[in-house]
């Protein structure tokens, strides 16, 4: 059917795969899982078009691989990926190379749920980029020069005690103004701040 949503899960971990897909399949998608990323990739020729919910490390072919992978390919999945703490820089990486999003874990159910939804909607929303590109910019012009150096700073990966050890203030003024800077860029999430940042022009060095 036309109206049917489809969303395909990359990962080793067959549990992992099992719970998203039943997550997934209760809120009405079709789902599909993949236990490597060459898998997908020899199969999705005969796929419908969807979204992809991946482990950003995986062996044989990680997150930013199959990334290069689709580029290569010239297939549009948006891709979801699912990144522990020390994959951080990794995922930001992949969201530069053209990821949808990423989701840390641990997650709970609502936060991959409105990921794959915001996945879902980028498919038909390719008109809007431009108009996207102005409001970030927009945005991340009314940031102070301090809130603009922690912004670099987290799009970079770096926790809150790195960056106030680089920038030489207190961890508790850099949550200050990473609360500012996080409400000026009306960013719900770090993936939201990383894409704004990214849409709005800023270079980031990972």
């Amino acid at each position: 059917m036309a109206s049917e949503k489809h969303v395909y899960i990359i990962d080793d971990d067959r549990t992992s795969c099992d719970s998203i897909a039943a997550l997934l399949s209760a809120a009405g998608f079709r789902t599909r899982s993949f236990a490597t990323g060459h898998q997908f990739i020899r199969e999705v020729p005969l796929l419908a078009h969807g979204c992809i919910v991946s482990d950003v490390s995986m062996p044989e072919m990680d997150g930013i691989a199959l990334l290069t992978q689709l580029k290569t390919l010239r297939l549009r999945f948006p891709v979801v990926f699912l990144t522990g703490h020390g994959d951080i820089k990794m995922a930001v990486h992949a969201i530069k190379s053209g990821a949808a999003d990423f989701v840390e874990k641990p997650y709970d159910d609502e936060t991959i749920l409105a990921a794959v939804r915001r996945a879902q909607e980028e498919l038909d929303k390719d008109n809007e980029s431009d108009e996207l590109v102005k409001v970030a910019a927009k945005r991340i012009s009314a940031l102070s020069s301090r809130e603009y150096e922690v912004l670099e700073h987290l799009v970079a990966g770096q926790p809150n005690k790195a960056i106030a050890y680089d920038l030489a203030i207190s961890p508790r003024t850099v949550e200050f103004h990473r609360s500012h800077l996080m409400a000026k860029m009306q960013a719900a999430s770090l993936s939201e701040l990383v894409r704004l940042a990214l849409l709005a022009g800023l270079k980031i060095d990972i």
